[in-house]
């Protein structure tokens, strides 16, 4: 394969590709010529304020740092005289109160039918939520967090945000950066070619696709080459003094989940409010989009921000919680200490 004219790495400045860069600054991965970053304008300070520690480093390293946006995702969403782009909000189907506690939110024990989960005396549901609130069920029904019975539709909004604010924006700098013509930059120069590192862990190796792909970009997984997991790039990080990186998504991005909402709200409050006040706006869908036949929602329970269940810790968020063997081992050293019949060093004696 021949060498491409330009090496330049899709930047999010989160943990992988934050790991990417560092890496293509102490020579662990030679060749890059520049790195792209796609800003919605709408990412959370810290983001921005670790780009900005990024970029100096980068620089230092000869590598330079392009910042590319298509507009403001939040402003652009609200706006009625800008062009609608989807976001994958959680949609909730057309109201109506639940069947079996007619949208109290709570029930009787004489209303749970035989075969039901019964409340015991004085029991609340799993938390404390308007009346007729709903919990995800499924792909299309939802489900009382009271009674357990169905009541309305689910449904999630198409996910166009990323292309057009992130994936459109950086291959316009790629053809301009390869000598298209200003201003459009759409021509390429016949047989120039861009390889393009993409930050995917081994944890991420569904993402990989050819969906976006381009005759001018011949996409690269360095970490996939380097079999690095997420965790393999947080530990990488902080040995080197950025363990701090932080997951990179819009302020009022769908897929954050309970946690990253309650990073927000309890450290954050100002991002926490604007969050809550464009997830009143996006109530029946964008500002250009055809009204929804229902409601639409930032958070995955389909009831507002201001009051969703961010406090409930997932299965997944306990997963992550529990302890690495190499985090341990690097914080507190081997358990056992250094018995000489137990060294792990040597051979058991």
């Amino acid at each position: 394969m021949t060498r491409p004219d330009l090496r330049l790495l899709s930047l999010g400045a989160g943990v992988q590709s934050t790991t990417l860069a560092l890496m293509a600054t102490d020579g662990t991965l030679p060749g890059l010529d520049g790195a792209i970053f796609a800003d919605t304008g709408w990412e959370p300070r810290k983001v921005y304020e670790h780009l900005a520690r990024l970029e100096k480093v980068l620089n230092a390293a000869g590598i330079p740092l392009y910042r590319v946006s298509a507009g403001n995702l939040r402003a652009d969403s609200i706006d009625p005289a800008h062009r609608y782009a989807s976001v994958p909000y959680f949609v909730l189907g057309p109201t109506g109160s639940c069947p079996r506690c007619q949208g109290t939110g709570h029930i009787t024990l004489e209303a749970v039918p035989d075969g039901g989960r019964e409340l015991l005396p004085g029991e609340e549901p799993m938390w404390t939520v308007p009346a007729g609130a709903i919990e995800p069920a499924g792909a299309d029904t939802a489900v009382c967090p009271a009674c357990k019975g169905s009541t309305k539709a689910l449904g999630m909004g198409r996910r166009q945000c990323t292309h057009e604010y992130k994936v459109v924006p950086i291959n316009r700098k790629n053809r301009e950066l390869l000598g298209a013509a200003a201003p459009d930059f759409r021509r390429v120069p016949k047989g120039r070619v861009v390889e393009q590192w993409i930050g995917f862990s081994t944890d991420e190796i569904g993402r990989v696709n050819d969906k976006d792909r381009v005759s001018y970009v011949r996409k690269r997984y360095p970490l996939l080459d380097l079999g690095m997991s997420r965790k393999d790039c947080q530990r990488w990080l902080t040995e080197r003094g950025w363990g701090d990186t932080a997951k990179s998504a819009c302020i009022g991005c769908p897929f954050h989940g309970n946690a990253q909402w309650r990073e927000l709200r309890d450290n954050h409050p100002d991002e926490f409010a604007d969050a809550v006040a464009f997830d009143e706006a996006i109530r029946k869908g964008g500002a250009r989009g055809l009204p929804l036949d229902g409601e639409a929602f930032l958070h995955r329970s389909r009831v507002p921000l201001a009051v969703a269940p961010i406090d409930r810790v997932t299965r997944k968020e306990w997963g992550d919680r529990s302890p690495d063997i190499f985090d341990a081992l690097a914080e507190q050293g081997d358990p056992d200490g250094c018995s000489p019949y137990g060294c792990r060093s040597g051979a058991a004696a």
